[in-house]
């Protein structure tokens, strides 16, 4: 009974991290170029066959059983959400779901300077004049570097990221970044994705956006409303099966042991 009472408390775990993953993807359904992250939950082997125990020690109904499962790996969605006409001059949205803009992220702790990605392309102008994103992170050109509008300029980004004045002069581009294997990224939070190691970068310059629109949430509200209901309710069969065990385990012990 004790190990029908772990494999249940596996599940509740299981899903309360599903749970968890889901609420977070329903709470930015209104996030701008956010992408879900979708949990991923795997089935454990039993102990005998984790920890290579050997036939000895096996037990042929408990192995059957399993060892119950395990949370993760969680990777993000590579879906892209639907564009949006906003008419702002410095928004704009990327058409291939494979493509990021770089941006610049600093990190005050360390004093460390870092390339992010992000899909988000709600841009303005802050106070020095640098093309930041709505956190306030510097947007980057073609050699990383930080994309600065002269003062009193009015500008207007084309479809290939090219960034002019209305009488077309050049100012600046726009990089936009190809990543084909997108589980090399990691969420940092203020809708920015990392990666470590090798830069997966690969740079387009044939790139086609979109000015004057935006990526909206690939969340799906419905669909994410259904995951987290399910989640729920799996996590609650769990623990009620908890119950179940801890009440056979307290009649075996106080009714069938005193009759005994």
């Amino acid at each position: 009974m004790n190990y029908g009472l772990y494999l249940s408390a596996s599940g509740v775990l299981a899903n309360l991290y599903r749970q968890d993953v889901f609420a977070n993807n329903l709470a930015n359904v209104e996030t701008a170029g956010f992408r879900p992250d979708v949990p991923m939950i795997r089935q454990r082997d039993a102990e005998v066959v984790e920890d290579e125990l050997g036939h000895d020690v096996s037990q042929h109904l408990l192995d059957r059983l399993g060892g119950g499962v395990l949370a993760g790996p969680q990777y993000v969605s590579s879906g892209a959400g639907p564009l949006h006409q906003t008419g702002n001059p410095l928004d704009v949205a990327l058409q291939d779901k494979s493509s990021f803009f770089a941006v610049q992220k600093f990190d005050e702790q360390s004093g460390r300077v870092a390339v992010c990605l992000t899909r988000d392309g709600r841009f303005t102008l802050d106070s020095e004049g640098r093309l930041v994103t709505q956190s306030g992170h510097a947007v980057l050109g073609p050699g990383d570097e930080p994309i600065s509008i002269p003062r009193g300029v009015e500008v207007k980004i084309d479809q290939a990221g090219r960034i002019q004045s209305l009488d077309g002069a050049m100012i600046g581009r726009l990089q936009v970044a190809t990543v084909e294997d997108g589980s090399v990224l990691r969420k940092q939070g203020q809708n920015l994705l990392s990666f470590e190691g090798h830069d997966p970068r690969t740079f387009q310059s044939d790139s086609l956006l979109k000015p004057g629109y935006i990526e909206t949430s690939g969340v799906d509200p419905i669909k994410s409303v259904l995951q987290l209901t399910a989640a729920t309710k799996a996590a609650m069969g769990n623990a009620k099966m908890i119950q179940y065990f801890d009440l056979l385990m307290d009649r075996s012990v106080n009714t069938f042991g005193r009759i005994a």
